[in-house]
């Protein structure tokens, strides 16, 4: 008896433990040469803290000097960079970096950076064009699957300066987070990412707006906000991120449309579909001449 209660308890054990990401390497950047957050240096120790907790190092710059060996780190961050903070020679070997199968991780203004070069605009997904006065917004969580997102709900409520962009990021990246314009005032895009993701080259870029104040970086879910975009970006987590284009979302909260049959039943709550008991079918009955997913 006492063989077997010691062989369940492995079991168990084996099924709840999550293994350790390897050690790598992930570098900050934060040189500015435009507008100075003053939550930067806030946000170099939320990500030193989450190295110590994550299982990787950090390496703290403003020197653009660093960019001419990148070879020892999984991630470059851009926390907060603003303005013209890379040279030819350093963005060569940058792009060199990404698409050889590097990881890239922008921090608010890392939208508000590199504006000549083209490339860093496609890297980021959108580049800064304005935002109103620091205010409370609910974002919305369009993918809880990114170990950036799964351990959000479907809306977050929070306060943070809300960028608007210079175009809509959507038809090249895959949106993660996206604002609710009707809870703030100021936002004039209508449809507004503020979070995703994307492949390039062999590389990852990961983008969050969120991260102008200080406050931000002590907050719990914004830090794991943080960890999954970088373990994302640094290959550790796997995700995808292919652009979604030509789809019709098919469930986006509601069963209306939705059809079921056979035994059990499927309760929706928090976004969620969950089947209860039996091997029932839910399917989607509507008809739609659009590709859908």
């Amino acid at each position: 008896m006492l063989s077997k209660l010691l062989t369940l308890a492995l079991v168990a054990a084996s099924l709840t433990a999550v293994p350790a990401d390897p050690a790598y390497q992930v570098l900050v950047f934060s040189k500015t040469a435009g507008f100075r957050h003053d939550s930067i240096p806030a946000g170099v120790q939320a990500i030193r803290d989450l190295g110590a907790a994550g299982n990787f190092t950090v390496t703290a710059t403003e020197d653009a000097g660093a960019f001419t060996d990148l070879s020892g780190y999984e991630a470059v961050v851009f926390l907060n960079t603003t303005g013209d903070v890379l040279d030819d020679t350093q963005q060569a070997a940058f792009q060199a970096y990404v698409d050889g199968g590097g990881g890239y991780v922008g921090v608010h203004a890392a939208a508000d950076t590199e504006y000549g070069w083209p490339y860093y605009e496609k890297l980021a997904g959108a580049y800064f064009r304005s935002h109103p006065a620091i205010q409370q917004a609910t974002v919305r969580t369009e993918d809880r699957a990114h170990p950036a997102t799964a351990h959000l709900g479907p809306a977050w409520t929070r306060t943070d300066e809300w960028y608007n962009y210079r175009a809509n990021p959507r038809p090249s990246v895959h949106v993660l987070q996206s604002l609710d314009e009707a809870t703030y005032s100021g936002g004039d895009m209508g449809d507004h990412p503020i979070t995703w993701c994307h492949p390039q080259g062999q590389g990852r870029a990961f983008y969050t707006g969120l991260g102008h104040t200080i406050e931000s970086y002590a907050d719990p879910a914004f830090r794991n906000v943080l960890l999954g975009g970088i373990r994302y970006a640094a290959g550790v987590a796997k995700a995808d991120c292919r652009p979604e284009n030509g789809y019709t979302p098919l469930y986006n909260g509601s069963t209306t449309g939705w059809s079921q049959a056979g035994p059990g039943s499927f309760a929706n709550a928090d976004a969620t579909l969950t089947s209860q008991g039996g091997m029932g079918l839910l399917w989607y009955s509507a008809r739609s001449s659009a590709r859908t997913r």
